[in-house]
């Protein structure tokens, strides 16, 4: 039982499940009338593709960051001699080959491009773990990247296009999702400087790094005034978008306060929950 928990902690389900879920926003954002259409059927095979090719990237990241988490994260299941390196790298293979399967899936049902993009944005996810993590900014852009592909991905499954709409959205989640990585970086500080991993925390310290995060963060909230004054989205969208916008600038207070290991580690799980919290709003934005 502690193995298929090790298992499943190497998967991240969380971020896998808010992956999927990016999809189905995606699609919403996209056609706000899919859920009740025929073809509604390309959010089960999107949602899917989403889930289980965000968790073989995170299989894959704990395989190449092993000796870094033997440091930063002992108890994680590798470090901590629960799965063994190489069935985590059969496990990474396992899902990768039913993600792109669902992605095969997907586009019979709407076009090729559900699956080109998919093989895509894996491949740029593979070239993060493998050597883009050492190149720290650059690679926070990756990860980025790969992030916001679920709304482009979601979009193509229902409309065979990426609406224009869907743009704005991807500013936003690319934004945040640089300053979390940033964040990351300050938590990581020790043992990425042992694996000469130059994130802007390594090379310019704590106290900048904090402010880049910032930046970024607030980028993002800068961005959520527009759909609605674009009419993209109902009012919904406006209210509960308060809450990740409050929420991002306080844990950006909080960082700029005290930008330590431990306080960095607060914000980076915070600001997934903030995230959370604004894929509710597009997708209430969108539906209602």
């Amino acid at each position: 039982m502690k193995r298929l928990f090790g298992y499943i902690r190497l998967m991240r389900p969380i971020n896998c499940l808010m992956m999927g879920f990016a999809v189905v926003v995606g699609a919403v954002l996209a056609d706000a009338n899919i859920i009740f259409k025929f073809y509604s059927l390309n959010l089960v095979y999107g949602f899917f593709t989403g889930f289980l090719l965000t968790a073989a990237s995170m299989v894959i990241n704990d395989y190449y960051d092993r000796e870094i988490d033997a440091i930063n994260e002992p108890s994680r299941p590798i470090p901590s001699g629960l799965i063994k390196p190489k069935e985590a790298l059969a496990f990474a293979v396992l899902l990768t080959v039913m993600g792109l399967t669902a992605a095969g899936l997907n586009s019979i049902k709407a076009t090729f491009n559900c699956f080109i993009i998919a093989v895509i944005f894996w491949l740029i996810s593979v070239s993060y773990v493998t050597f883009g993590k050492k190149t720290g900014f650059p690679g926070n852009l990756l990860v980025s990247a790969c992030v916001s592909a679920p709304f482009l991905y979601g979009s193509l499954a229902v409309t065979n296009t990426v609406r224009s709409n869907i743009w704005i959205f991807v500013a936003m989640v690319f934004f945040s999702n640089t300053g979390r990585e940033i964040t990351k970086g300050i938590a990581d500080v020790e043992g990425d400087k042992a694996r000469d991993v130059k994130t802007i925390a390594v090379i310019y310290g704590e106290r900048r790094a904090a402010i880049a995060a910032v930046m970024f963060f607030l980028f993002a909230v800068a961005l959520t005034p527009i759909p609605p004054l674009l009419n993209l989205v109902s009012v919904l969208f406006i209210p509960i978008v308060a809450i990740t916008d409050g929420g991002l600038i306080a844990s950006s207070m909080m960082l700029l306060k005290n930008p330590t290991r431990d306080n960095a580690k607060k914000v980076k799980n915070q600001s997934l929950g903030w995230f959370l919290v604004g894929l509710i709003a597009f997708l209430a934005g969108s539906m209602g």
